[in-house]
């Protein structure tokens, strides 16, 4: 058999000990100059390995050629015998030590190097923080954003003390807040304005992470405490408290009645809506998933405000209207007794969320990845549930609900961090400013002071509207 001509005139001269030189028909060409492999690119460096004097006359059987582990032609053909991979990697032209790059940092191959392996620079992208067993991202863009938010907060919250009937200033607070000022002015603000500022941040911050919670859990940003019908029963509750219990809303027990009868409505609504939506998953077990949750808290939520409805034109007049008051959501009647409870159960859910923030990352990418990634699924979201649904009855029997803080802190966060889930500490603090920011709002821009229930359902309504919009939008595309 012949070989083509332009195979033949391709092919290198063939040493005698060389299998294929038995074959008729092939050629001898005459020797050339190896051509430097990066030649196309002018100024590239040149990636030959230093050549010797017997590198185009190999012997077939010299001891190069043998520890190579190839024949005379050099077509790589190994010996029988020879360990190839270790005399090879001996003859190999070797270069200097590069330094290792650090834990942390990615190799970067500087352009028209013809090594890939070769690290000429080493740069760091964000840098972790390890503290014993705990290690974490540190993302410079977020903390400076959380620390932002964080001061915008103590500024609401001093500008909230020093609005009033008796304006003071803001230097003056600070001064009071840290033991100095007048008698009156430390009466004026640890007495009477401190308790509902910070009624207003643990409300609002409470609601933020009860939102963040459950959005992350059920992958949906319309999954809020108000919508899931946790907000509601609490209403329910406080309302049956004053309509239906023989004017427990007007007697002395009024505080801790009220409150106690909100936490109980909440937290019952709560477990039958999670109950209700227990049934076989996508994966053939039984659980819980989110999109029946998201439905069923939607109709339980109609059901728990028709009961509602109902209660009040079973009340006497006086009743109704201290229960429709509260419903509004206001900051009139805070005082110690509601606001430390509501800091307890806000203490409790940051812990647990904090604790489960891996947990959450996970939860987001879906039932089954979730439970690749080691996540025992239904445990670990009854518990972040557990931990929403508390802090936000709590809030909810401090103050009564507060329409769309739970549904829009989270959102805003998120878009704030420019992460892929709800941050669970910028959540809380964007409820806070939003709370407090209503309560200032409703106080001073308006000639009567209004509710901070009237305020956030003012801003968080057109704010519903456009995440539904854009959630169509995404789902349509």
């Amino acid at each position: 058999m012949t070989l083509p001509t332009p195979l033949t005139d391709a092919m290198a001269t063939v040493s005698p000990g060389h299998p294929t030189a038995n074959y008729p028909g092939s050629a001898e060409l005459p020797a050339t100059e190896p051509t430097p492999a990066n030649s196309d690119h002018p100024g590239a460096p040149d990636c030959r390995p230093p050549a010797g004097p017997d590198d185009h006359a190999a012997e077939p059987d010299s001891p190069t050629t043998r520890a190579a582990g190839l024949d005379g032609a050099g077509f790589g053909v190994p010996r029988s015998g020879g360990d190839t991979a270790e005399t090879a990697r001996a003859h190999t032209p070797t270069e200097p030590a590069r330094p290792r790059p650090a834990r942390g940092a990615v190799p970067v191959v500087a352009a028209g190097d013809c090594a890939p392996a070769r690290v000429d620079e080493v740069r760091a992208v964000r840098p972790a923080v390890r503290m014993g067993g705990f290690s974490a991202v540190l993302r410079v863009g977020g903390l400076f954003t959380v620390i932002t938010l964080a001061v915008l907060l103590f500024g609401l919250f001093a500008l909230d003390i020093a609005v009033g009937e008796f304006r003071i200033p803001v230097g003056r607070v600070l001064d009071a807040l840290g033991g100095g000022g007048t008698r009156a002015q430390r009466f004026v603000i640890m007495d009477s304005r401190l308790p509902r500022a910070l009624t207003a941040v643990v409300v609002g911050a409470a609601l933020g992470l009860g939102g963040a919670v459950t959005q992350s859990i059920l992958r949906n940003p319309l999954a809020s405490p108000d919508l899931l019908g946790i907000t509601s029963g609490a209403g329910c509750g406080a309302v049956a408290a004053i309509a239906g219990m023989g004017g427990v809303g007007t007697g002395a027990a009024a505080a801790s009645g009220i409150s106690a009868a909100a936490l109980a409505g909440g937290v019952l609504t709560a477990v039958l809506v999670y109950l209700l939506a227990w049934g076989p998953t996508a994966t053939g077990d039984s659980g819980v998933m989110g999109f029946r949750l998201v439905l069923i808290g939607i109709g339980v939520n109609a059901a728990l405000l028709s009961m509602v409805s109902w209660l009040l034109t079973r009340a006497s007049l006086t009743d109704a209207a201290h229960a429709q008051q509260w419903l509004t959501g206001s900051l009139n009647a805070s005082d110690w007794s509601t606001l430390v409870p509501a800091a307890i159960g806000l203490g409790l859910a940051f812990l647990v969320a904090v604790l489960s923030t891996r947990t959450l990352a996970a939860l987001r990418f879906g039932a089954d990845t979730a439970r690749v990634l080691g996540v025992r699924i239904q445990t670990q979201q009854a518990i972040l549930i557990a931990a929403a649904v508390g802090c936000t009855a709590l809030a909810t029997a401090a103050v009564g609900p507060l329409s769309f803080v739970g549904l829009a802190a989270p959102q805003v966060a998120r878009r704030l961090l420019r992460t892929p889930g709800e941050p669970v500490t910028a959540s809380a603090l964007v409820g806070a400013i939003a709370v407090v920011g209503a309560d200032l709002l409703a106080r001073t821009a308006f000639p009567v002071s209004l509710p901070v229930g009237v305020v956030t359902a003012g801003v968080g309504g057109p704010f519903l509207l456009s995440l539904l919009v854009r959630t169509n939008r995404k789902a349509t595309l």
